[in-house]
């Protein structure tokens, strides 16, 4: 076994950590599979974490840090009309949950495993994460781009139809991401253009 040092150590325990709770769940993994697969010894986990918990808490901060910055990246970059900014930051999330799949796949079946602090962290940043897409929707509204009477409730819908890709998306499946992250743009769009 390996020591491992600095922020690459850091990295290899993480990844080691999420291939291991997206085949075993939370519960399921022991530091010692975090460590076999990491190539490592237990003792050197904690090194740089206190506790299973904190590794958990740390990969999905970090995955949440990464999605905000791809879908506010994307919201920068699009056209100036409510409809462009959806379907960009659509695109952005969509393609989050399919290229970063197992980190996205921890975060959204491991909230339950937080603890108090652990999912006031999470909560907090995907009220932010819900807050890009609402504020988008509610632009939309306010100047008649967008016909639905449930802003908020398009919002969630639209997240967590993006989210749910993660469950199901395979890299030898019909749709590359980005056909797959256009088809949910498009379909995010139909859903707030609606008034019915």
């Amino acid at each position: 076994m390996c020591a491992v040092k600095g922020t690459v150590g850091r990295q290899v325990i993480l990844d080691s950590a999420v291939r291991n709770m997206t085949e075993r769940g939370y519960h399921g993994t022991s530091m010692r599979d975090i460590a076999r697969d990491a190539d490592i010894t237990v003792a050197s986990i904690y090194h740089h974490f206190g506790s299973k918990q904190e590794i958990l808490q740390d990969i999905m901060a970090r995955a949440l840090h990464d999605a905000i910055a791809m879908t506010r990246g994307a919201l920068v970059r699009s056209s100036g009309t409510p409809a462009g900014q959806l379907q960009s930051v659509v695109r952005a999330w969509i393609l989050f949950h399919t290229t970063r799949q197992a980190d996205a796949l921890v975060g959204a079946s491991e909230i339950r495993s937080l603890d108090h602090d652990g999912r006031r962290l999470v909560v907090a940043l995907r009220d932010e994460q819900e807050s890009i897409f609402r504020d988008v929707i509610d632009r939309g509204v306010e100047v008649g781009a967008f016909a639905t009477p449930l802003p908020r409730d398009a919002a969630r819908a639209i997240i967590n139809m993006g989210q749910s890709v993660c469950t199901w998306w395979r890299s030898d499946g019909p749709l590359t991401p980005d056909e797959l992250a256009q088809r949910y743009a498009d379909l995010a769009l139909a859903m707030v253009q609606n008034a019915g």
